[in-house]
C-alpha cells in the first residue's frame, strides 16, 4: 500500500526480530494464535504510516527496533488491552 503512494519501505533486521519477540511474548501471555499474530503486529506497527503517507509526502519509511517498540510498546505492555487489540 505504501508503494501506491510512492513510499519505499525498509525493514531492518532488528525490527523483524523485535516483531517476532513481541509475537512470541503475546502468544505466551494471551491466546496463542501462532504466526497470525505476526500479521496483526506488523499491521499495527505500520498503521499510522499507512494512513499518513498520502498527506505527508515522505518518500521512504525505515522501520527499526526503536520504531517497532514505539508503535507496539504501549499496547503490548498492557495484557488486558493486548488480548483484545492484538
Amino acid at each position: 500500500l505504501l508503494a501506491t503512494d510512492g513510499v519505499t519501505l525498509e525493514i531492518a533486521d532488528d525490527a523483524v526480530l523485535a516483531i517476532a519477540e513481541f509475537a512470541h511474548r503475546l502468544n505466551a501471555e494471551t491466546e496463542d494464535i501462532g504466526a497470525r499474530r505476526l500479521h496483526t503486529l506488523l499491521e499495527r506497527c505500520l498503521e499510522d504510516a499507512l494512513y499518513r503517507a498520502p498527506e505527508t509526502g515522505f518518500s521512504a519509511l525505515s522501520v527499526d527496533r526503536a520504531y517497532v517498540e514505539a508503535a507496539l510498546g504501549a499496547v503490548a505492555a498492557n495484557p488486558e488491552l493486548s488480548r483484545y487489540i492484538l
